[in-house]
This record gives C-alpha cells, structure tokens and sequence, in this order.
C-alpha cells in the first residue's frame, strides 16, 4: 500500500510537470500502480519515483502519465456541440476563409481519437465535393502517448462505431476480417494529425486558431490551472472563434473574455486581439 509521502510525491510530480490533480485520488494512484511497480520489480514507490526522475528516455515518465490519465470517450459523446460545428461554425468559417481556404482546428484532449476523427467527418460531410479545395486538418493532442497510438491505428469495435451515421459507417471504415471490428478508412486517417503534447507547457502554434475542442479535460485542474490554461487558450485563439468545454465543466471568464454562446460553448469576441 502507499504510503501517504510516496503518494505526496507521486501527486506532487502529476501537477507540477502536466497539472493533473491527484491529491484527493489516492486509492486510485495506488491502483493503478500497484501491480505495474510489483511486476516491473520496484520495491518501494519511492524507488519508482526515483527511476521516473532520472530516465533519460523519458519513457518511464509517460508510462505513469499513460497509468494515471483516465481516458474515456466515444463517438458522438455530447451531439449538441457537433450538431452546432456543422450548422454554425462550419458556414461562418466558409464564408469568412473563403479565399484561404485554410481551416485550424485543434482537438486537445483526443484520448483515442473518437471526437477528432468525428470533427473531420463532419468536416468531409459539410464541404462535399468542394472538401479537396479546402484544407481542413485537425490537430488532435493529448498527453498520453499510449491513447494516441491507439487514435492513430483508428481500430474500433463494431459497437464504438455504432453511434455513427450509417453513410458515414459505410464511407469511413473498413471492416477487418474477423467483421467485429472496423479500422478508419485512410482519406479519414489523412485529416488527422496526431502529436503528443502537454498542455501546461508554452502553446507551440504559429498561427491562431478558429475552432477549439477542449472538452472533459480541465475536469482533472485546480481553479488556479484552469485560470491560467483558459487565458492561454484565449490568448492563441483567434477573433470570432469558438470553444468548446464539455458540458459538465465550467469556465472562469474573469481574465479571458469570452462569450458565452451556450452552456459549453465561447466565443472569442470579433475584433478581440
């Protein structure tokens, strides 16, 4: 069992290097780490710490993230939001890039890869014949590498895919020979790219962002790492566009101004820098 100081340093490691907040979720932390330090050959959580701390490779570093970030999503998972990209933001952006024709979506929390690959199903649905003319790639992130392995092999179980429309069954997966499970289909896999990334280092991207999906994540913040990831976020987004939180979260507005669209849904003020 863990100790109360080896879990203060496990805690500690989580929320100073990716502000996960693990301070209430002990018998979780030892769960999930129980069996891989005993079967890996670490006497002590404290003689894992240690080795997470000083591998070169950083592996070790990602397989605790990996054990300890929870991962659960679907397709389809809070309709509302894709229902409003397609009827809403899709036509804003089409008329307003209509001459770039150059879209920037970014999915931050793509765990594996249900909500990005849907994004670009919608996406490939909404512009039809003209989608060739339009590039509209989704960056799609999280911190776990292990999901995102997962999210870019794009093999799902016939009842994952069943939330999906039917045409979009037919056109985006493939079945695999033994007919229970279906792998995304290689024009979708092409309108996804996959990177690892940590939300609490410095934003990377060299241009502003339109449309960003940042849902069930922030649930895993203290209100201080919220405050800080939503001016971060408002601060790479660029004016008119929307975000999207998921639907049981809230959003301190105090030092980033967005509108609120609808419960779950901001928008970026036109004319905003």
């Amino acid at each position: 069992m863990i100790s109360e100081e080896e879990f203060v340093r496990i805690a500690g490691f989580l929320k100073s290097r990716y502000g996960i907040d693990m301070s209430r979720k002990k018998v979780i932390v030892n769960g999930r780490l129980e069996n891989y330090l005993r079967n890996n050959g670490w006497r002590s959580y404290h003689a894992y710490m240690d080795a997470v701390e000083t591998d070169a490779t950083g592996k070790l570093e990602k397989d605790l993230v990996d054990l300890l970030t929870t991962n659960h999503t679907f397709f389809m998972r809070e309709a509302d939001h894709f229902k409003y990209m397609k009827q809403v933001v899709l036509p804003w952006l089409k008329e307003k890039e209509r001459v770039r024709r150059d879209l920037s979506i970014w999915c931050g929390a793509a765990s594996s890869g249900q909500e990005p690959y849907t994004l670009a199903m919608i996406c490939k649905d909404y512009f039809g014949l003209e989608h060739n003319s339009w590039d509209t790639k989704i960056l799609a992130t999280d911190v776990s590498t292990g999901v995102l392995q997962q999210a870019a092999r794009g093999i799902y179980d016939r009842e994952q895919i069943e939330p999906l429309p039917e045409n979009w069954k037919r056109r985006f997966f493939r079945p695999l020979p033994n007919k229970e499970q279906f792998a995304v289909t290689n024009e979708l896999k092409q309108e996804v790219i996959f990177r690892q990334f940590n939300l609490m280092d410095p934003f990377p991207f060299r241009r502003k962002m339109q449309v960003i999906f940042l849902r069930n994540v922030m649930i895993y913040f203290d209100e201080k790492t919220k405050k800080e990831l939503v001016k971060k976020v408002y601060d790479i987004m660029e004016p008119g566009g929307y975000l999207f939180i998921g639907q049981t979260e809230t959003l301190d507005r105090s030092n980033a101004p967005f509108q609120l669209i609808q419960p779950s849904i901001f928008r970026k003020q036109e004319g905003m820098r």
